[in-house]
């Protein structure tokens, strides 16, 4: 089996999984201009994920977390963010509209995704602190927090570079703006939520662990 794919077989099993699916999103994409500039960090993840699963310890958790952005991340991608058809999908599949039942006015698929960056990235980055860094449960918990309100920060400023120097006349809908000038900072504070509750999640459960070991 090729170093590129992870070792252990549930691992290997979820990338080669994840490969297919990002191969069937680039097919027929309804905005093939702006697909390459969307997928530079997906194949960046997808690289590094790879390499580092092979070099260091990643819990199956772990690995599905960081899968499961990179598929969410996919989707948005491959429709912009603010044209992914859920609503379609809604009424398909259950028979009604989601933006109808709930009121909402914009879509809303990107404000998922930066919630799920958190709810799901944040736990990986404390599992590396801990086990590589040899950090405690509170400072790996206020570093992992702090790294995705930094990360995010951070992507938001190159995206209105890239936007603003490769695609100008699209720069609203590249970015997903959607007419909200607070765009970008509900963004980040919706990832910075994800990663409070997944965090509080995780340290709830590794209490309830010890306190149950304690028990025994």
């Amino acid at each position: 089996m090729p170093r590129f794919l992870p070792d252990d077989r549930y691992q290997r099993v979820l990338f080669l999984s994840f490969l297919a699916f990002f191969v069937g999103s680039c097919i027929s994409p309804p905005y093939l201009q702006f697909l390459l500039m969307q997928h530079v960090p997906t194949v960046l993840a997808a690289f590094l994920l790879a390499y580092l699963s092979n070099r260091f310890v990643i819990s199956r958790l772990s690995f599905t977390s960081i899968i499961l952005f990179l598929c969410l991340h996919t989707l948005g991608a491959r429709y912009l963010y603010s044209y992914v058809p859920y609503d379609v999908w809604s009424q398909q599949l259950f028979g009604f509209s989601l933006s109808e039942t709930f009121g909402l006015e914009r879509n809303h698929y990107d404000r998922v995704v930066h919630f799920s960056y958190g709810l799901l990235l944040a736990v990986p980055i404390q599992e590396l602190e801990r086990r590589y860094l040899k950090l405690s449960l509170a400072m790996s918990s206020v570093l992992a927090i702090e790294f995705i309100i930094a990360t995010s920060a951070s992507y938001e400023m190159i995206e209105w570079l890239i936007a603003v120097v490769f695609a100008p006349a699209w720069s609203e809908q590249f970015l997903g703006l959607q007419g909200d000038i607070f765009d970008a900072q509900k963004d980040t504070a919706l990832a910075t939520l994800g990663s409070v509750l997944s965090i509080s999640l995780m340290a709830f459960a590794e209490r309830w662990r010890t306190k149950t070991a304690s028990c025994a």
